[in-house]
């Protein structure tokens, strides 16, 4: 359980419609590889407990443009999973690094009760950097993040495309392997978050199918939407 990867890439973010979503699926699907967890209904639930400091360094940095910023998360695909990654995503402008690492559910509790210390049983360099960060800049559970993604890739350049909606969120339970966990929506029941990931260019012909959708760019983060919606207006929509 000592997995570490490291991926450099960039990455754009829009904002398209439901109806746009499935047209641009069915595109995808006839070109792309659909990625391997895509359920025989389209996706697959991606839930994410994010980390930050005390005085909220990180979602300040990201909601004041800050060029360079981070995020700190664990992430699972299901809440039966005896595994988490942890994960550091930093990112300046368009281009952005993720380096993630395997831990044990229990380490990963162990990280949601505040007991960095765990990590250093890794005796891996990018563990060892996670702990001194979280120890030192005082980093606590904020949030968890849940949605439905459906993926696509393209192997020879590293492309990977994403569908992800009904983005929910809770500030109240940081119980990332809660089976039943009480989640609120923060996105708009009609958005969906369109993520564009790749190295160097992207290939010609994956640039025109995405021409093919109407397609509104967007900063927005996922941590910093549930974050907001929360404080602005306890996170319903009307």
């Amino acid at each position: 359980m000592k997995e570490m990867i490291d991926v450099f890439r960039k990455e754009k973010k829009y904002i398209i419609s439901q109806i746009t979503s499935s047209k641009l699926y069915h595109l995808l699907s006839q070109v792309l590889h659909e990625d391997v967890h895509n359920s025989s209904n389209g996706g697959y639930m991606v839930r994410s407990l994010y980390f930050d400091t005390i005085d909220d360094t990180d979602y300040i940095e990201k909601e004041e443009g800050y060029e360079y910023r981070k995020k700190v998360r664990l992430r699972i695909y299901s809440p039966s999973q005896n595994s988490a990654k942890l994960e550091l995503k930093e990112k300046m402008g368009d281009s952005q690094r993720k380096r993630s690492l395997i831990i044990s559910k229990e380490d990963a509790l162990m990280l949601i009760a505040g007991r960095y210390e765990c990590l250093l049983a890794y005796k891996s360099p990018f563990a060892e950097e996670m702990y001194f960060l979280m120890a030192q800049q005082l980093y606590m559970p904020k949030c968890i993040v849940q949605y439905n993604r459906t993926a696509f890739h393209v192997p020879e350049n590293d492309i990977r495309i994403t569908l992800d909606a009904r983005i929910e969120a809770t500030e109240n339970n940081f119980n990332l392997f809660n089976t039943n966990i009480n989640l609120y929506p923060v996105s708009h029941f009609d958005d969906v978050t369109l993520e564009v990931k790749y190295n160097g260019f992207l290939l010609s012909y994956v640039r025109d199918l995405l021409s093919t959708c109407n397609k509104i760019s967007t900063s927005n983060s996922k941590y910093c939407l549930a974050r907001s919606v929360s404080q602005c207006n306890g996170g319903l929509f009307t």
